[in-house]
């Protein structure tokens, strides 16, 4: 009696384990199934969507739905055809439409739409060579102004290579004075000094230490060199004068409105 009964546990316990294996891979099967359709749904939703934009003629739109989908498979292929009689008979783009034809024809080559596609395709060809014959590869409007831009960049090439000569550009005659510039203020030069550091104390910016040179070329030389005790024109700030003299003449309209 006893083995009998250790017999009848021993079969309860294997008929326990393989119920607990089967509810396992029916778990499993349940989980995949699932996850399989939650991939899916976000697919069917963009291709109701691309079709719902299409009926509107949101062609673009719907074009950019459909390619949110594609993943390269076979079971996209379809979609490319789709995209491809967008761009072929909506947005008469033959060189895009002639990509999604031959991606449609490699990934399904027994498909159910490989005759249209590719007697599509042959049109788009012949469609873009006769548009390369007459425009080339872009439009007239799109060549001039490629044409115009170069002419620009060569014009603006040659200036650099071939700068024009400064005002003061020449040889510094260190026997002649620089000319004092109307507003210009007379700067002695201190230990330390360059000429950024004079064009901050003048003008509360480095940027204008080439102007203050330009004023003293022949001083200078040329050259960014100082000596302590130099005496340097400081020309006025650019647009400093013409701000001042604006200022007096509107305030001088203003005392002749008033006592009018």
């Amino acid at each position: 009696m006893a083995d009998l009964h250790v017999r009848f546990s021993m079969k309860n316990i294997s008929d326990v384990t393989m119920c607990g294996v089967k509810v396992s891979i029916f778990l499993l099967v349940c989980v995949c199934f699932f996850a399989g359709c939650d991939k899916q749904d976000p697919q069917r939703e963009a291709v109701a969507r691309a079709e719902e934009q299409v009926k509107v003629g949101a062609f673009q739109q719907a074009i950019r739905a459909y390619e949110s989908v594609l993943d390269g498979s076979a079971k996209t292929a379809e979609i490319h055809y789709k995209i491809a009689v967008l761009y072929d008979e909506k947005l008469k783009e033959p060189l895009d439409a002639i990509h999604h034809y031959d991606r449609y024809l490699e990934l399904a080559p027994t498909g159910g739409y490989v005759r249209q596609a590719t007697m599509a395709k042959g049109d788009c060809e012949k469609r873009l060579q006769a548009k390369m014959t007459k425009e080339g590869f872009m439009s007239t409007g799109e060549a001039a102004r490629l044409r115009n831009e170069n002419e620009a960049l060569r014009k603006t090439i040659a200036d650099l290579r071939n700068p024009k000569p400064l005002p003061n550009a020449g040889k510094p005659d260190p026997n002649k004075p620089d000319e004092m510039p109307p507003g210009a203020k007379r700067y002695q030069v201190l230990k330390g000094d360059t000429l950024a550091k004079i064009s901050f104390k003048f003008y509360s910016s480095k940027a204008y230490a080439g102007q203050i040179k330009d004023a003293n070329f022949n001083q200078l030389g040329g050259s960014d060199a100082l000596k302590v005790g130099m005496i340097l024109i400081v020309p006025e700030m650019p647009g400093k004068k013409k701000t001042e003299t604006t200022a007096r003449t509107t305030t001088g309209t203003s005392h002749r409105k008033r006592g009018h």
